[in-house]
């Protein structure tokens, strides 16, 4: 099967990731990309290791999909796109300031009639019943509630 992304490395470069694996400063991550591209440019056929796919899938022990995706990002974007992770967008937290103190304040309260104490379910539900969220787990309850080490037991 012909491969689609030919990685084609200049002296240059091969000497780049060979320093960058010499010297294991690096995420493990970044050198195994570095041995992919390597073993890619030194001409490591498919067929080397029928079972694993790519030869150096099976050495390096990533999936065959890992490999692929590496050889595509070096031919798309160069050395470092296909190095180098691109940061994840930032997650928006549900609960801040005024909503994280009214939980806190629901917690310490009563619990609703009915029940011997709050439980991380029923904090969710009396947050979306009140209208502070539109919807939270009871994970990020527990969560919250940890970080401001409140014991409610």
């Amino acid at each position: 099967m012909a491969k689609k992304y030919i990685v084609d490395l200049s002296e240059e470069e091969v000497s780049q990731l060979q320093t960058l694996i010499k010297k294991g400063k690096h995420k493990a991550r970044t050198i195994s990309r570095a041995n992919i591209l390597l073993m890619a440019s030194e001409g490591e056929t498919d067929q080397a290791m029928p079972t694993a796919g790519f030869a150096y899938a099976a050495i390096d022990r990533v999936h065959v999909t890992i490999v692929e995706r590496t050889r595509e990002k070096f031919v798309i974007g160069g050395l470092d796109f296909a190095l180098i992770d691109e940061p994840h967008p930032p997650k928006f937290r549900k609960l801040e300031g005024k909503e994280e103190a009214f939980l806190i304040a629901t917690a310490c309260s009563a619990p609703p009639s009915g029940q011997v104490r709050w439980t991380m379910q029923l904090l969710a539900d009396h947050l979306i019943e009140v209208g502070i969220v539109d919807s939270i787990s009871d994970e990020t309850v527990r969560q919250t509630l940890k970080k401001t080490i409140l014991n409610l037991g």
